[in-house]
């Protein structure tokens, strides 16, 4: 499933080449009904953890990917697979479309339906508009492991498995730490790397998380070659050494998602 920096690129690109003007809007697999927004203008595009919302007046088309969806930008004339909805711009041939593949999610939403999944959603560490302080009064009152509170979409919005277990490994925390076993210097270190991480991640659109003395030229090791692409400590490592102290990353199962730590640098 696409993490929340994917969102917000998929929404910049949108407000950046979709905007302003009227979009030809179609569903070539036949499953949307597209006419709503056909001929209008797109207002803005708005990303919010895993969400992703376009408006059109008075009426929103809600996107979730889930596991499987993608939205691509592809030229206007190359046409192929389960197309849920196709947005180009009016202007006919040579531009590009918005291309909405096999989602969790395209429905339409009033303002209200929007304002309520928003009003259910955690903090965006992309959004600059996210309440920090907020989110720390919740993460100190639970007993839940702050691994299984950072894949809570209503408390870490957009973060996924990535996201949840690399600054924690970066940070020397514990996936298996209660939220209230915290300190507020830890939980405010662990904020501040998601930031920095998820710009990263939105400005050149992959995660990279080692720091430079363990990049593969700093270390003499090849880079890491994995369809997610990006330089990572633990996710998706398990059974290898950790290039900080040697011990094997641990994999294992929880709330149905694989965790991947290092037992050696994150001591419950």
């Amino acid at each position: 499933m696409p993490e929340g920096h994917v969102i917000h690129r998929l929404a910049a690109r949108l407000n950046e080449e979709f905007r302003g003007a009227p979009l030809q809007a179609s569903s070539p697999q036949g499953r949307f009904d597209a006419s709503l927004i056909d001929a209008h203008t797109l207002v803005r595009a708005q990303a919010l953890g895993k969400h992703l919302f376009l408006e059109f007046s008075d009426i929103f088309v809600h996107i979730h990917l889930g596991l499987i969806g993608s939205l691509r930008f592809e030229p206007a004339e190359d046409v192929w697979g389960q197309i849920r909805l196709r947005l180009v711009p009016d202007g006919g041939a040579g531009d590009i479309a918005a291309n909405l593949r096999g989602p969790q999610t395209c429905a339409y939403l009033s303002p209200a339906e929007v304002a309520a999944i928003v009003e259910r959603a955690g903090e965006d560490p992309l959004d600059s508009d996210s309440d920090p302080d907020a989110l720390w009064a919740r993460v100190h009152r639970s007993k839940r492991t702050i691994g299984s509170l950072m894949m809570d979409q209503s408390y870490f919005a957009g973060v996924g498995n990535i996201y949840r277990a690399e600054p924690l490994f970066r940070l020397g925390i514990s996936p298996f730490t209660p939220g209230r076993a915290l300190d507020r210097a830890e939980f405010d270190a662990l904020w501040e790397d998601l930031v920095k991480l998820m710009r990263y991640g939105f400005e050149h659109g992959r995660i990279d998380t080692v720091r430079d003395i363990h990049s593969p030229e700093a270390m003499g090791r090849a880079p890491r070659k994995d369809d997610h692409g990006g330089e990572v400590y633990v996710y998706r490592r398990a059974g290898q050494p950790c290039y900080v102290c040697g011990e094997e990353i641990a994999l294992r199962k929880v709330e149905g998602r694989n965790l991947f730590w290092c037992p050696g640098c994150q001591r419950d």
